[in-house]
Order: C-alpha cells, then sequence, then structure tokens
C-alpha cells in the first residue's frame, strides 16, 4: 500500500465525512489570494494550502530538490517537471505533515496563518499551462448512440473504431478552469430543408461528460510509449466539459471533423488529482473484441472507477440531475490512449491534456450529453423546478461532479461548473 493512501490516516485539519477532499487525496491546484502572485497548492477538506509558505518554512527541503522555485511558479508544469518519483515523495511529505498526531506543522501558528486558507477566500487558476490537447472518442455506448443518430443503426461504430482509439488534436488555448462563463458560439449551420447555410448563434450548445488526465513527463520525437509505461508519463486527472456546438458541427466537421464546434470553450476542474491517489480504484475495462493489435494490448486494470453526474441548473430556478455515469465504461483505457497518440513517434510534453471523449453508460439515465439524453431534441428533458430542455439555454450553469469511493475512503474531483452567456 501507499502510505499516503492508507484509508486508516485522520487529519488534524478538519475534514467532513462527506468531502472529495480528504488526507488520501493531497489533490494539487493553482490558487491566488488576493492581489498576490499564483502559488501550487493542495487541498484538505475544505482548506487549501499554500504550498510556496511551506517551502518558505523549510518543510520541503529534506527532499533535496534542485530548484524549490517550482512552488512559487504560476502553473504546476515545473513542479511536474521534478518526475514521478518525486511528486509521490511531495504528496508523502504533505501527507505526514497533516496528519494527525504530527505536530510540526500544526503547532507552528505562523506557518499555519500564512498557508492555510478557507477555499472561499482562493480564486482557483488554471492548474497548467496547456501545450497540446487531444480529444479522444472512447466511449462505445455513446459512439454508437451518436452512429444510430446521424448513420446506419445497423452499423452505427466506423470501421476503425473497436481497432484503434479515435481522437483529434483539438484547441488548447480555449481551455479554461471551473467558474469560467462561456459566451455561446456564433457560426455557419445548415437548417433543415435549407439550400445555403446561415451565420448566427448555436441553437444546440451541448455538453460532453468527459474526464482529462495531463501527462508528467516529456518525451522525443520519434519516441513511442508502451501501454506498459503509459501511466507512468500521466501525472493526474480532472473533470472535463468538452462544450459543442452540435449545430454547427454537422455542417463543418466533413471532411476534416471538428472545429469551430468545439474550440469556442472547453472546462476543467481546478484540483488534479494524481493517479497514485486513484490507485485503490483501479479495476479492467470492458473486454475489448476483436483483439487489438498488440501495441494496443494490455494487461491488468487500467481503467478507474469514478462516479461522474452532471447537473444543469436555469438562470432562476433549481438544479435538475441530469446524468450519471461513470469512467470505468470507457472502452479505450488511458493507457491504450497514450500509447496510441505516441506510436507514431509524436512527442509528448509534460501539461498535455488528453480528453477522454464523452461517457455514457449502458442506460438512458446514464448518457454523458444532451445530445444523447433528449435523443437529438426528440425527448425534451423536464427540468425540476419546471420547464424542459432539448441543449443548453443562455444563462443555464453545467455542474459536473466526479468522485471514487469504497467502503473506507472517497477521493473525489471536486466541481467543474461554467454558465453559458448568450452569444456577443
Amino acid at each position: 500500500m501507499i502510505k499516503a493512501n492508507n484509508p486508516d490516516l485522520k487529519s488534524w485539519i478538519k475534514v467532513s465525512n462527506d468531502s472529495d477532499f480528504p488526507i488520501q487525496n493531497l489533490p494539487f491546484g493553482i490558487i491566488q489570494i488576493g492581489d498576490m502572485s499564483p502559488h501550487p497548492a493542495t487541498r484538505v477538506g475544505d482548506t487549501a494550502i499554500d504550498l510556496s509558505v511551506l517551502a518558505d518554512f523549510g518543510y520541503f527541503d529534506h527532499l533535496d530538490i534542485d530548484d524549490l522555485g517550482v512552488f512559487y511558479q504560476p502553473v504546476l508544469n515545473p513542479m511536474i517537471g521534478l518526475g514521478k518519483p518525486m511528486w509521490s515523495a511531495i504528496r508523502h511529505t504533505l501527507s505526514e505533515l497533516f496528519t494527525e498526531g504530527n505536530n510540526d506543522l500544526r503547532d507552528n501558528q505562523d506557518a499555519v496563518d500564512l498557508a492555510f486558507f478557507h477555499v472561499n477566500q482562493v480564486q482557483m487558476k488554471m492548474p497548467v499551462l496547456v501545450g497540446d490537447y487531444t480529444d479522444f472518442y472512447s466511449s462505445i455506448e455513446h459512439a454508437t448512440n451518436v452512429g444510430v443518430m446521424f448513420r446506419d443503426p445497423a452499423n452505427a461504430l466506423f470501421p476503425n473504431w473497436k481497432h484503434l482509439p479515435v481522437g483529434y488534436h483539438g484547441r488548447s488555448s480555449s481551455i479554461v478552469v471551473s467558474g469560467t462563463n462561456i459566451h455561446r458560439p456564433k457560426g455557419q449551420t445548415m437548417p433543415k430543408e435549407a439550400t445555403e447555410p446561415v451565420f448566427g448563434p448555436s441553437r444546440l450548445v451541448d455538453f460532453e461528460l468527459e474526464m482529462a488526465f495531463i501527462t508528467g513527463k516529456d518525451t522525443t520525437l520519434g519516441e513511442s510509449v508502451p501501454t506498459s509505461q503509459a501511466l507512468d508519463h500521466i501525472f493526474g486527472m480532472v473533470l472535463f466539459n468538452d462544450l459543442s456546438a452540435r449545430d454547427i458541427q454537422k455542417w463543418e466537421y466533413v471532411p476534416l471533423g471538428p472545429f469551430l464546434a468545439k474550440n469556442f470553450g472547453s472546462v476543467i476542474s481546478p484540483w488534479i488529482v494524481t493517479l497514485e491517489a486513484l490507485e485503490p480504484f483501479r479495476v479492467s475495462g470492458p473486454e475489448q473484441n476483436p483483439a487489438v493489435l498488440p501495441y494496443l494490448q494490455t494487461s491488468g486494470a487500467n481503467n478507474y472507477d469514478i462516479h461522474l453526474e452532471v447537473g444543469l441548473t436555469p438562470e432562476s430556478g433549481t438544479e435538475t440531475l441530469l446524468t450519471r455515469s461513470n469512467t470505468k465504461y470507457l472502452y479505450w483505457s488511458m493507457a491504450q490512449q497514450l500509447a496510441h497518440q505516441t506510436i507514431n513517434g509524436c512527442n509528448i510534453r509534460i501539461g498535455d491534456m488528453y480528453g477522454s471523449g464523452t461517457i455514457s453508460g449502458p442506460t438512458p439515465d446514464s448518457y454523458g450529453s444532451m445530445l444523447e439524453l433528449s435523443w437529438q431534441g426528440t425527448k425534451p428533458i423536464a427540468l425540476d423546478g419546471g420547464g424542459e430542455r432539448k441543449f443548453i439555454a443562455d444563462n443555464d450553469t453545467i455542474t459536473m461532479r466526479g468522485f471514487c469511493k469504497n467502503s473506507q475512503v472517497r477521493i473525489g474531483f471536486g466541481e467543474c461548473v461554467t454558465k453559458i452567456l448568450p452569444a456577443t
């Protein structure tokens, strides 16, 4: 067992029983307090802890980190660049400092006063500088649903789908942190019965329930990452709302795939949960039939049992729970996604982000998009406070949540929140 994952650990920092952030989690993010510069932080319960202050007081000196300046940077990329053994060592140090019975930090009131903040006192910033972004299409349930709606129901999946993790390169500049509002995009659409495209705001804005992983190791051009080593190249995961404009996408995507319909805003949760913290929740993925080519073959449990849900809150009203799903449904695992991304020699960099694609489950109440939940708008969704939705309306707020839970511990991601504003 990884010592920091011990379910028996208790913290002297207050943590509620249903918190996503017990001492066994210790995620990493970037916080800003007032006008101060942003710094790396971790979180226990509702307390955000500034790692730069802990570095100032010497709590990381025993790790012999060559450049303690990594704890003073506005993004996590330099800290992640220390390498997997050091990520683990930092997390282990934090676990010991916060464990009940260890008074080294608890009794250092000066350090606590400077480093500890209630999460409502801090502004969460983008945790990493995202250099490149890939979005995959790894849920067989989602791909099948889309194929049934838009193509031949008897041949819903394209011939390549079960042989490789389908993906495309997206736009990293429009990936933003939770709490960022997104304007409804404008673009060309082809209305039904029309003979010429029209220009205007999208009428079919949708969420996509995804997870994303962030790479923590550089590779060189020409190098491939085998599935057996892929997880060693991954720092952690976040919730990911990959917003889509379905009407724009339908008109533009042939022949090169998504473009304006997918790059007007994608939203991530602010705390990166490390793969180390998620280790107790690894599970086997669905059986892959036909057998994949050797470079995509894996052994052991490579998926994660992460419970997911999405709520919609209108401008005036209460939240309606739209769906519950789970990352364990993904047909293609992260290890396979990264192996395929690099099999041609594509180099990866620290901070690169990889979306899972929409995560839909096997039942209608587990679908991961409005497109599926309303079945292309033919089955409107009733809202708890009255009214209905086929797609997202202006001033609707979409909230995604995710967590792992067993009989001993809960590890969560918090929330990924965004409001859709009217088109500019």
